[in-house]
């Protein structure tokens, strides 16, 4: 497969995408999730990073006053069993209020 280097920012709209699977492959046990964009273009996000979109997402569509939310990668020294020693995790300050507080 060849991999041709991404723009450093993108923004993919709705009509960009051509098409959108989650499955977990054949001799895998987690699931990955598969965009492909109306030019071809193949984004695949392994289940821990769609997991921490939706964590993201539930965090600030719940919240009745965050109006940003943001998930800063870090090794952590202990992770609980089963866990990554990558993680994704909350920073302690989730951005500005949404009434600019």
């Amino acid at each position: 497969m060849t991999t041709h280097p991404l723009p450093r920012s993108m923004i993919i709209r709705n009509d960009d995408i051509q098409e959108l699977i989650l499955e977990t492959p054949e001799g895998h046990q987690h699931l990955r999730a598969t965009m492909i964009l109306q030019d071809g273009t193949e984004l695949v996000f392994q289940e821990a990073t769609v997991a921490n979109l939706v964590r993201a997402y539930i965090i600030l569509k719940t919240h009745p006053t965050t109006a940003k939310t943001r998930l800063r990668g870090r090794r952590l020294a202990e992770a609980k069993e089963g866990y990554a020693e990558w993680q994704l995790v909350e920073e302690e300050d989730q951005g500005a209020e949404a009434n600019g507080s």
